[in-house]
């Protein structure tokens, strides 16, 4: 090999994980054998292949209980009626529809993505157990039932939320990974730029996104009405059989 040539073999690896996970195999044995072939690849030696996944199992043998510990208080929390109390709560509260309370949402989530703060929402600790079943109880409350293409698309609706918020609320943050990436890259091309304006810059995109998906929220409001026309909501069902209850009276006098 000439010396100053550079060696593709070690991406054999990334070719290891994605035949690994499109034959669906174990991802831990993926890792693993992906970590070994690139290894090889690199013509390490086999001490040096498993004094490196040694070295790194020790470095991070904590991400699992960080990751693992929040999902198991969730999972008793959901165990214990945490769904069904959100959902009581927010039917409760008329004026609540899906697409004001993802709104709602979406706000704090991008507020708080560029303060930094990414890890108080997110799919399992926020939109499954609490952000998806109080937007179907509130639907379930304005709307009345609602059948599996309506909770599915309110869920999907919530998720993509949490996605919008996390991810151009993030581009604020000036600490975030991203915006150092760019301006590193930048600063090697030899144009200076400074990580606040960076971030400054990210501000507009971010209310722009923010806009859009609050206009297809607002559109989900729409949709579901449609969609529920023929089912009437639960307050007017309640308000229906009083006036038809007061109305028995009268009709009977008349009799």
């Amino acid at each position: 090999m000439h010396p100053a040539a550079v060696n593709l073999y070690p991406l054999l690896g990334v070719l290891v994980i994605i035949a690994g996970f499109l034959l669906r195999f174990n991802p831990m044995l993926i890792v693993t054998a992906a970590a070994v072939v690139t290894g090889f690849a690199a013509h390490f030696p086999l001490e040096r292949v498993l004094e490196a996944i040694g070295s790194g199992f020790v470095k991070t043998r904590v991400i699992p209980l960080i990751i693992l510990l929040p999902l198991a208080v969730i999972g008793l929390l959901e165990r214990h009626g945490l769904r069904e109390r959100a959902q009581i709560w927010i039917g409760g509260i008329r004026a609540a529809t899906p697409g004001r309370l993802l709104i709602a949402y979406l706000f704090v989530r991008e507020t708080t993505a560029g303060l930094g703060l990414t890890g108080l929402g997110g799919h399992p600790q926020m939109v499954r157990p609490l952000i998806a079943p109080m937007a179907e109880g509130a639907a379930q409350t304005r709307f009345g039932k609602l059948g599996d293409t309506e909770r599915y698309r309110i869920r999907a609706f919530s998720a993509a939320t949490d996605n919008v918020g996390l991810f151009f609320g993030e581009d604020i943050f000036v600490a975030f990974g991203a915006i150092v990436l760019m301006v590193t890259f930048l600063k090697e091309s030899g144009i200076a730029v400074e990580p606040m304006h960076v971030a400054v810059w990210g501000m507009p995109t971010a209310l722009a996104a923010f806009i859009v998906q609050s206009v297809r929220l607002h559109r989900l409001d729409g949709w579901l009405a449609r969609r529920c026309g023929g089912s009437a909501p639960q307050h007017q069902q309640e308000s229906d059989a009083s006036v038809e209850l007061a109305a028995a009276p009268a009709q009977g006098d008349r009799a």
